[in-house]
């Protein structure tokens, strides 16, 4: 027991600080692509581009949790030293990729050449003829990298983090090199830089794929023999759940933006996201920090370990301590970071700034204890809380109208949040005490 206590927390070490050296390099090579980017295409195309880009993304969320549900269930079979049943929750997670995108991607490009894409995106048809071919390009490249982007959760399932980490940045770093290629040849047309935006990731992942199931990992490798309709059937169960308690939370902060320009006024939507951008800072770190303990917990629970997670949880006790000290420094300095950084283009409140910072460090102490139920699987109580999303848009309606302030709209935002942190402790205590029952349980 000692051993494996060991190597998981040098494991845990390790990509944790392998996951700081790869996230920093991100987020260089994405300050180095918006210049580029922007020189390539021009102001407007740019924004067509930027908004394309984000509807994309959402194809990324249509595999209905499956990736986590494959993380998890992936952690306990190699646990158990269970190598069949890890090959077998590999290739099926494959093939229910596979049988989402075949259809969803039928479905887009029927949408790209039959709908009014130019009035959806409000493009000029004169100055972008080439919006319908751009789309087709872009749709059916990420539905590809739809399929092969499962192979950044099973290094996650592995407890390899940052190595699917490291498969994310690759792909930023590939899409700057050929678009800073474009430019260097001239060739810097709309559909030519789509084409290189999202073909990058897809070669990554399809590089990466010999790499992992042929040298690395053979006896994950998946195979349509290994395809299992049982194993199907749980991971879609496991990963519905976590589809659920991913889009609660991005309804909530995206609803946002769309409610206080309803609210308030559209302006008052920028010094919101700026400070959220400025603060939401302390949230990525903790991340980066604390994605590992997900899948390490996941090893020591199935092991019986509950020593080590009583000890890890002391040391993210800490973390999250010091990200408060952070939180009130950053606050404290705000006024001068924001002279800084946007000059006087835009006024940021300061109880903005700290309203943003307390709902943030309630986000994190929420994360502190849901990466642990997470991780074993104990998802039906957080799905009960996210009832509060429903709760969250009239009840801002109803403070916004009263108060007129968007300050009393965060602090419900705050408090929308508060109930799922007091579940998430009780439930975690519960769970390590062994007296967790009926919905408090893991299973």
């Amino acid at each position: 027991m000692y051993k494996s206590d060991k190597k998981r927390s040098s494991l845990l070490i390790k990509n944790v600080i392998a996951s700081f050296i790869v996230k920093g390099w991100s987020a260089l090579v994405v300050l180095l692509m918006v210049p580029l980017v922007l020189t390539c295409l021009g102001p407007y195309k740019n924004g067509v581009w930027l908004t394309i880009s984000s509807v994309l993304v959402w194809i990324n969320q249509m595999d209905i949790g499956l990736g986590n549900g494959l993380r998890n269930k992936l952690a306990i079979h190699m646990a158990h030293g269970q190598t069949e049943e890890a090959r077998r929750v590999v290739s099926s997670t494959m093939a229910m990729l596979v049988c989402i995108v075949l259809p969803l991607l039928l479905v887009l490009l029927i949408l790209v050449w039959k709908a009014d894409v130019f009035a959806f995106f409000n493009v000029d048809p004169a100055i972008l003829p080439e919006l319908r071919t751009a789309l087709a390009c872009g749709v059916t490249l990420v539905c590809m990298t739809f399929v092969l982007k499962f192979i950044g959760n099973v290094y996650m399932g592995l407890q390899l983090p940052a190595v699917s980490n490291l498969l994310l940045s690759l792909g930023q770093t590939l899409a700057l090199l050929l678009t800073a290629l474009l430019y260097y040849i001239g060739h810097t047309s709309f559909v030519a830089i789509v084409v290189v935006n999202t073909v990058a990731p897809l070669l990554v992942y399809a590089l990466a794929y010999p790499y992992t199931f042929f040298v690395h990992f053979p006896q994950l490798r998946p195979s349509l023999g290994s395809v299992n309709l049982h194993s199907a059937i749980e991971l879609g169960n496991l990963g519905v759940k976590f589809f659920w308690l991913q889009l609660a939370g991005l309804i909530q902060f995206t609803t946002s933006n769309i409610l206080i320009s309803q609210f308030f006024t559209p302006e008052m939507v920028t010094p919101y996201q700026i400070a959220y951008r400025y603060i939401s800072l302390v949230m990525v770190a903790f991340t980066v920090i604390c994605m590992p303990f997900w899948n390490a917990t996941t090893d020591a629970y199935e092991r019986g370990d509950i020593g080590w997670i009583m000890r890890a949880s002391q040391k993210m006790n800490m973390m999250t301590l010091g990200i408060a000290l952070v939180l009130v420094l950053m606050v404290a300095v705000s006024p001068w970071v924001y002279q800084v950084w946007i000059g006087d283009t835009c006024h940021v409140p300061f109880g903005m700034t700290a309203m943003m910072a307390l709902y943030i460090f309630l986000m994190v102490l929420s994360m502190r204890y849901s990466y642990f139920l997470n991780g074993v699987g104990a998802l039906r109580l957080q799905l009960y809380m996210t009832i509060m999303t429903v709760v969250f848009i009239p009840m801002a309606w109803i403070v916004s109208k009263q108060t007129h302030s968007i300050l009393w709209f965060m602090a419900v935002m705050c408090f929308c949040i508060s109930p799922s942190i007091v579940a998430n402790i009780l439930q975690f205590k519960k769970i390590l005490a062994g007296t967790a029952t009926g919905i408090w349980s893991a299973k």
